[in-house]
């Protein structure tokens, strides 16, 4: 009979936000190997060698994105064909909530008047995408259906506590077909 003993230690350096994150990983193993059985030790071995590695992996926690949380549209425009024009009404409150899969937005008249039938209300969201500094919106759902089911994208730059967005609007069975740059800031 041979026993081995294995000590494993790992140092996992993972760059986020600026800091080099370090994780200890220490494995002690006692492995008692029979001469006869080398097939047993081989997938042993393999075993504890797989479980090291996707415990190493799985130990690594992602870097929250940057644009997670919540947004309140500050100005707005759109182009279409030569003409730029703001699409911004300072009377209309729009947010835009971000989580790290889903995106949603609501938008209301912030003057109540004492009829609310002419109250303007909409509400959208869905899946996104984000790979550096391309967003795609899944609109999913809205309050005019007719805009569901359709991706946007989008480049995005965050400033301190400014995200700025610009992409096209495009639908062709609405015949929409524009460029558009919303800023919002976070709250």
């Amino acid at each position: 009979m041979v026993v081995f003993f294995l000590h494993f230690k790992f140092q996992i350096g993972m760059y986020a936000n600026s800091i080099f994150l370090f994780k200890n990983l220490k494995i002690g193993l006692v492995l008692i190997f029979f001469k006869k059985n080398r097939g047993t030790f081989l997938i042993f071995t393999s075993f504890i060698i797989f479980s090291i590695i996707s415990s190493c992996i799985n130990s690594v926690k992602p870097t929250p994105l940057p644009i997670i949380g919540t947004w309140q549209l500050i100005a707005a425009t759109a182009t279409e064909k030569d003409s730029t024009y703001s699409t911004f009404n300072p009377k209309v409150k729009m947010i835009k909530i971000i989580n790290p899969t889903h995106f949603a937005f609501l938008s209301h008249l912030t003057s109540a008047d004492k009829d609310t039938s002419s109250n303007e209300f909409s509400a959208g969201g869905g899946s996104y995408t984000l790979s550096d500094s391309v967003y795609i919106e899944n609109l999913e759902y809205f309050s005019d259906r007719k805009w569901e089911n359709n991706k946007f994208q989008f480049s995005l730059k965050i400033s301190g506590d400014t995200l700025i967005q610009k992409g096209v609007e495009k639908l062709e069975k609405l015949g929409i077909d524009r460029v558009i740059l919303e800023k919002y800031k976070r709250l």
